[in-house]
């Protein structure tokens, strides 16, 4: 398995890939070459026809069309950084399609629900200001949760009311309205300098002092939407979608909401535009007396 160790140290030294991406990446690729282990075959030889049963394999043993279709992504990649490296002169997985991914429309709260949700927290310890102010921020800016636990101290500018978001794509400046910036200086102020580790950097730190991790954030909003007895279910990425939304449906521009969320292409954005003309369409069936 030396080849893939090498793959690593080029996804994470060179194309400097982000943590979650590695980790993808090296789990399609661990199971292909399980696959072409368990058949006696040698990555260096296999074609596109053995790209292309690998594919139809995983799709008979259960695996989502999403999970098929990351799977090619990660060999395409896979194969190219061969090429590169000599193992290979071809890329066998160019050209092998999976089945087409039904693309859902996102799960979002309602205004309601995202009242309740950060209402949760209850600031009488340094854990409940700690989770108050990320759940303001987060559905304050939109920004992903990766990038949450990622901001540091250095990233917030609470008297112009901004954050820098930084990402290895661009940097982006996002607006925070005022509760969420009186959230984080009660925070910063109050909490934060009892609990984070001398010359820690991240503006989120757990416990312990040290950066908060993303299965403590999950941990943390499902507590907190269960708490609140919200029926929907609630992952890290819904109050990036609910805030989305919610700028929609009351009239923002959608260039602008592109900007703020760090889309690189205007149809990932368009997708809300979708999901708030469904909404009013409901509302319309539900409350118009001729519908």
């Amino acid at each position: 398995m030396r080849v893939v160790d090498e793959f690593k140290n080029y996804l994470t030294t060179e194309k400097r890939s982000s943590a979650n991406t590695v980790s993808s990446y090296l789990r399609d690729v661990n199971q292909w070459m399980e696959y072409l282990t368990a058949r006696s075959l040698e990555a260096t030889d296999i074609t596109r026809n053995d790209v292309q049963d690998y594919i139809q394999w995983l799709t008979g043993v259960g695996k989502s069309a999403a999970t098929v279709t990351r799977a090619v992504a990660s060999l395409k990649c896979f194969f190219s950084w061969m090429i590169d490296c000599g193992y290979r002169t071809d890329n066998p997985a160019l050209g092998v399609k999976a089945a087409k991914v039904e693309r859902k429309l996102p799960q979002i709260l309602s205004s309601k629900e995202v009242e309740l949700l950060l209402e949760q927290p209850k600031c009488v310890d340094m854990k409940g200001y700690r989770d108050h102010a990320m759940l303001e921020v987060l559905y304050a800016t939109g920004i992903r949760v990766s990038e949450l636990i990622g901001l540091d101290v250095d990233n917030v500018f609470l008297a112009a009311g901004f954050i820098r978001c930084e990402s290895r794509e661009k940097t982006r400046i996002i607006p925070i309205y005022p509760t969420a910036q009186k959230a984080l200086t009660d925070y910063l102020r109050d909490v934060r300098p009892k609990l984070a580790l001398d010359g820690e950097k991240a503006l989120f730190v757990n416990m312990n002092g040290t950066r908060m991790s993303r299965q403590g954030f999950w941990k943390l909003i499902k507590y907190y939407g269960e708490k609140a007895g919200i029926q929907a279910e609630i992952t890290p990425h819904t109050l990036r979608h609910s805030f989305a939304a919610h700028l929609l449906e009351n009239g923002a521009d959608i260039r602008a909401i592109q900007e703020m969320l760090g889309h690189a292409d205007i149809s990932s954005t368009q997708v809300y535009a979708k999901l708030v003309n469904r909404r009013l369409k409901d509302v319309y069936t539900r409350a118009h007396p001729r519908a």
